[in-house]
């Protein structure tokens, strides 16, 4: 295992999935490679859109950099704000198939895992800094079944058995304007206000032992 020279936080996004040229979650991420956030280095990873590989690849990264904080970042394309994910569950069931034409339905994540795991960052204290921030974010309460929540799963599921003292999550990302222009209707954010929102959910990440006790449930 190699060491960080400084603390550090590692951030991760795919690659383009389904018909799109680009995944605005690497777009968006690679622009923080080699940037330091408050004493902490920020190392990028881009994870192949592919079910089991993106989990070891993701491994591989964790064991490089040893971080403190790992940021999973994905395209949610027909949502319009910054998605924090609270929970992953324990099953893939995938509508198309992933980038190496593997498509599991109803397979678990982890075999013996859990049925879910829930993220130990401090969800409500980043969504109240991006709010400050003037961006627009919530906490989402499902990361559906494909490769981000199968992703979240296999990263909780590796904190809590090798790296307990690494805080991890998965945040999505709404559609580019780029992308936006060919799904009629769908919502977007602009590459610049979704790099401003990295650094601020990195930001509150590193800096918050503890949540807010506050509401983000949903009654759908």
């Amino acid at each position: 295992m190699t060491n960080s020279v400084k603390p550090c936080v590692l951030i991760t996004g795919f690659a383009p999935f389904g018909g799109e040229k680009i995944n605005p979650s690497w777009q968006a991420v690679q622009a923080l490679e080699g940037l330091n956030i408050d004493g902490f280095a920020i190392h990028t990873k881009e994870l192949p859109c592919e079910f089991d590989t993106s989990i070891s690849v993701l491994q591989g990264a964790i064991n490089k950099y040893s971080p403190h904080v790992v940021l999973c970042i994905g395209q949610a394309g027909g949502r319009a704000d910054i998605s924090i994910e609270r929970v992953a569950i324990n099953v893939n069931d995938a509508r198309i198939a992933d980038n190496a034409g593997a498509q599991p339905i109803d397979t678990p994540v982890v075999a013996t895992g859990p049925a879910a795991y829930f993220t130990n960052l401090p969800i409500k204290r980043i969504q109240q800094a991006l709010h400050q921030s003037d961006i627009p974010a919530s906490i989402s309460n499902t990361a559906g079944t494909y490769v981000c929540n199968h992703i979240m799963y296999g990263l909780m599921h590796e904190i809590t058995l090798h790296h307990q003292n690494i805080k991890g999550g998965f945040v999505h990302i709404p559609y580019l304007p780029s992308q936006a222009v060919h799904h009629n209707g769908a919502p977007s954010m602009s590459q610049e206000t979704v790099i401003s929102a990295l650094k601020v959910i990195v930001t509150a990440a590193i800096s918050n032992k503890t949540d807010l006790k506050v509401t983000a449930g949903t009654t759908h």
